[in-house]
């Protein structure tokens, strides 16, 4: 019985050693996932400010020519 119990609390122990080395793995991994989540975000966010800036100049540039076709037309 005491020679059981001796191997029961080694292995106890090694799965205690594991699970705190699988638990520190999981930690650095998921500090990892949410860098690149945060990287992912803000190349998202500078390509939608790029797109937006296109769009605002292609806005500009309509407004600026249609606005410029009724004066024309006027004259």
């Amino acid at each position: 019985m005491e020679r059981l119990n001796s191997k029961l609390y080694l292995q106890n122990c090694y799965i205690m050693k594991e699970n705190e080395r699988l638990r520190k793995k999981a930690q650095l991994l998921n500090q990892e996932n949410q860098a690149l989540l945060s990287e992912l975000k803000q190349k998202l966010s500078k390509g939608n400010q790029k797109a937006n800036a296109s769009n605002a100049i292609l806005d500009l540039s309509l407004s600026s020519s249609s606005s410029q076709k009724p004066s024309s037309s006027n004259n």
